[in-house]
């Protein structure tokens, strides 16, 4: 199985778009070597800063990941500082498929109690055909974190879903439809198992049909 690594980039004052070019054309994720791969970077949209980016890649170990990101973002003057995540897939993504098309892009993360996180999959399988149907969206992938299970009663989980744009974000949440209303039933009972959630919106730079000028923070 694939890692993915997650990297929340902190850039200097009205740097973020040049940082996501220099990062996006490295040499890095543009040799095509040992399984590595760039997944996405985003920019903010709804609740991070506006020189914040999100940076998802995927490699073949930890080691290689640590040590490489690190030279390679040492080396961009305008990166701040960096957070960052190891990531495995849970039931999505199924492939390595980049996300490509533009969109609204949620990234809402879950502390789960172990004993609740069962039952949590089985609401996320349940539901989410019948929201990618009913309202044109996709589930990118929903990833475990990787953090010391002895130390953490929860389990961490990142969930990334791709919506037309915010004008469906709020339709999403207000279903009209028997079968939305069922579909907002599971998701809102998987809302109640876990600990602590937090959500923000974002875009896609590497979007491949629709860039993105908004200036939406």
């Amino acid at each position: 199985m694939q890692l993915y690594v997650h990297n929340r980039i902190h850039c200097s004052p009205r740097t973020w778009k040049s940082t996501a070019m220099k990062i996006a054309a490295s040499e890095v994720f543009n040799r095509s070597k040992n399984g590595i791969k760039l997944y996405g970077i985003w920019r903010s949209q709804i609740g991070l800063p506006r020189d914040t980016l999100t940076v998802i890649s995927l490699w073949p170990h930890a080691e290689l990941a640590n040590k490489t990101t690190d030279e390679l973002f040492r080396g961009i003057r305008t990166i701040n500082s960096i957070e960052k995540d190891f990531m495995v897939p849970t039931v999505r993504p199924t492939s390595d498929k980049l996300p490509m098309k533009q969109g609204n892009y949620a990234f809402r993360w879950f502390e789960t109690p172990k004993q609740n996180f069962d039952e949590f999959i089985k609401l996320c399988v349940e539901a989410w055909p019948d929201f990618e149907k009913n309202y044109d969206s996709e589930i990118i992938g929903l990833w475990k974190l990787h953090r010391d299970a002895n130390a953490n009663k929860n389990t961490s989980t990142l969930l990334l879903t791709r919506r037309p744009n915010l004008a469906v974000w709020e339709r999403s949440k207000i279903p009209v439809t028997d079968e939305e209303k069922e579909v907002r039933r599971k998701l809102s009972k998987r809302y109640d198992l876990c600990d602590w959630t937090t959500v923000y919106t974002t875009t896609l730079l590497t979007a491949n049909d629709v860039s993105d000028d908004v200036r939406w923070s």
